[in-house]
């Protein structure tokens, strides 16, 4: 039997570029070669595309080289079901000429996109234009869960429980910064948590505990995004973190485990470098798995993230973070994770599930949800264009009646 052609495309231009090649490689060791042709697609921080057998190996990205031997530019070819992952190639000899040279013909691609320009929905919607199934969320879902300020307001819309908080614009902030902390202060009592809206991995999130520390968050926030989500923060809290699998309505919640935090939220640099995670991304952070929380709040979590994946129409793994204020015995959603750090496969290997066979499940589910689309009616058809009689200059309005 023939092996699936599966694209992994990772990188792009985004802030988490690292965070993606660590979880990428980390999927493509443990993916059954058994099963599937992997072809690495790697976007680079220009938003060049390129594969090539290089690109398996974690010396490649440091200091990133183009013309490392091996390495070839590639372009996905948008025609709805093609696949075809090309290069061009310049032919020999006396009259050098340029020839197309297919690559690989997906059948099924797995984005490990953390951030903007791949796991917003961006890189979702040329996937749908393309006809191909893949693993992640789907384009609405991937960009509600990429913005925080829109997912918290789809949240509390739902009745999910969120934590007080206001957003800004840079422009607003730029014009009248006394008005916006006043209005801040007036909204939500200190501490707070600022956070840029599109941004993960807890890049350019910073506690504030009064007015100066204040305007020096607001002004990394700006730094890295156009908006900004300032949150309430809790002086006594667990984190709490749950991954769901699945596609429509069957999803099932993992495990939940509890990062060791000392009390505050995760840093980059807690995430990536200083928990010894080096090459190893999300899954060499310090952490108690399963959480020691009381069974009621377990079983809560995990129905509450399934309700949430399903109210998003989410499909394949996500992540979904949560505060416990250990105070007031309150439950707050602080993120989705639409395409999380590391697949979150250490959650489900403590469920009993390796990350080989969590890759499988993803794939059938991509499989399964491009079925569906597929099964839906695009050929309505209509008299309109038969009807229709461009008179007058080109481009005129007119010979349609009762438009």
């Amino acid at each position: 039997m023939s092996k699936m052609q599966l694209g992994v495309i990772f990188g792009s231009r985004t802030c988490e570029h690292e965070v993606s090649v660590i979880s990428a490689l980390q999927l493509m060791r443990a993916v059954d070669r058994e099963k599937y042709d992997v072809t690495p697609i790697y976007i680079s921080m220009k938003g060049e595309w390129f594969s090539g057998d290089p690109l398996l190996e974690m010396k490649t990205y440091t200091g990133f080289d183009e013309h490392t031997r091996g390495l070839f530019r590639v372009q996905l070819d948008p025609t709805a079901g093609s696949g075809a992952l090309t290069t061009v190639e310049t032919a020999g000899g006396l009259f050098r000429r340029e020839k197309q040279r297919l690559v690989a013909r997906l059948d099924c691609v797995i984005p490990v996109m953390h951030g903007m320009h791949g796991e917003d929905g961006t890189l979702q919607g040329l996937l749908e234009m393309c006809n191909l199934p893949y693993t992640s969320s789907g384009v609405t879902a991937s960009a509600v869960g990429m913005d925080k300020v829109y997912m918290k307001q789809f949240f509390r819309g739902c009745g999910f429980p969120v934590l007080p908080g206001c957003w800004y614009l840079r422009q607003t902030w730029e014009s009248d910064p006394e008005r916006v902390i006043s209005e801040i202060e007036t909204a939500v009592p200190y501490p707070v948590f600022v956070k840029p809206a599109m941004l993960g991995s807890s890049i350019g999130v910073s506690r504030a505990a009064d007015r100066k520390s204040l305007r020096e968050a607001l002004d990394l926030a700006f730094e890295f995004d156009r908006k900004a989500l300032v949150e309430q923060g809790l002086t006594h809290l667990l984190e709490l973190n749950c991954s769901v699998l699945g596609y429509g309505a069957e999803a099932t919640a993992s495990e939940i485990e509890m990062p060791v935090t000392g009390g505050d939220l995760l840093s980059f640099v807690d995430k990536y470098i200083q928990s010894g995670g080096g090459s190893k991304g999300m899954a060499s952070l310090k952490r108690v798995l399963p959480a020691l929380i009381e069974p009621d709040l377990r079983e809560r979590i995990r129905t509450l993230s399934v309700d949430i994946f399903r109210s998003m129409d989410c499909k394949g793994v996500v992540r979904i973070d949560y505060m416990f204020d250990i105070e007031r015995g309150e439950l707050y959603i602080t993120e989705i994770n639409t395409i999380p750090g590391s697949m979150a496969y250490y959650l489900w290997e403590a469920c009993g599930v390796p990350y080989r066979d969590l890759i499988d499940r993803m794939v059938e589910v991509a499989l399964r949800a491009h079925e569906e689309k597929n099964n839906s009616n695009y050929a309505f058809s209509s008299d309109i264009l038969s009807n229709l009689s461009l008179g007058g200059k080109a481009g005129a309005k007119t010979g349609a009646k009762n438009a």
